[in-house]
């Protein structure tokens, strides 16, 4: 019973080891800091963003709804990493500039670029039109909106509120010359997340930061 007990306990504790690796990646390119030594911009575009809700939530929604949700989430997301990388570059903690998210969302439109159409580009396309070094592009998806806005049409709309239980954020830092992935980042997170995308992205980037190359680590 005794060596029972022991195997099962060793079976739960790879799985949970398994599960965790499995929530929690990261990937730096071996030259990143060579690479980004030369950068002198970056760019944050939209992030693909996908709000898994519950069957009955989402029936009480149309399609054009859902879409609209999760576009908004993309775009605050979007909105919170650039405040994440200006707070840091304030500090004197960031190496590199961050073009304004006003003006790349704004060159984006220009150039007839839908938020449902960036991904059909590739990295180096998109870095060469925004005139950047390298640009930050990615997924999220939530089990709950977080963005303010979202939240409370989705309250309005079903009587849902509420912080969000899970998150998951993949992150590519791509090199703008050669469209190479510098940097990838996929992080779950579950739990109360804070009540909006500022709380969440410092949260997710909190064990991450040193590890990107425009960190100044001196």
């Amino acid at each position: 019973m005794t060596k029972f007990k022991a195997l099962i306990t060793l079976v739960i504790f790879i799985f949970i080891i398994n599960v965790s690796y499995a929530q929690n990646r990261l990937y730096e390119h071996p030259n990143f800091p060579q690479i980004a030594a030369k950068h002198q911009m970056i760019a944050i575009l939209p992030f693909k963003a996908t709000v898994n809700l519950r069957p009955k939530q989402m029936e009480q929604m149309t399609s054009e709804q859902l879409a609209d949700m999760a576009k908004l989430e993309g775009y605050n997301i979007q909105e919170s990493m650039y405040s994440w990388f200006l707070t840091r570059k304030g500090r004197g903690e960031m190496v590199v500039n961050v073009q304004n998210t006003v003006e790349t969302n704004a060159i984006l439109e220009k150039n007839g670029f839908e938020y449902n159409s960036i991904s059909k580009y590739t990295p180096k396309e998109l870095a060469g039109l925004l005139g950047v070094d390298a640009v930050i592009m990615g997924s999220f998806e939530t089990s709950k909106p977080m963005s303010e806005g979202a939240s409370i049409a989705l309250g309005l709309l079903i009587g849902f509120w509420g912080s969000t239980d899970k998150a998951v954020l993949n992150m590519f830092i791509y090199n703008g010359e050669d469209g190479e992935t510098l940097f990838n980042y996929n992080r779950a997170v579950n739990g109360s997340l804070g009540t909006n995308t500022d709380n969440l992205i410092n949260r997710l980037m909190r064990k991450s930061s040193r590890k990107i190359a425009y960190t100044n680590k001196k």
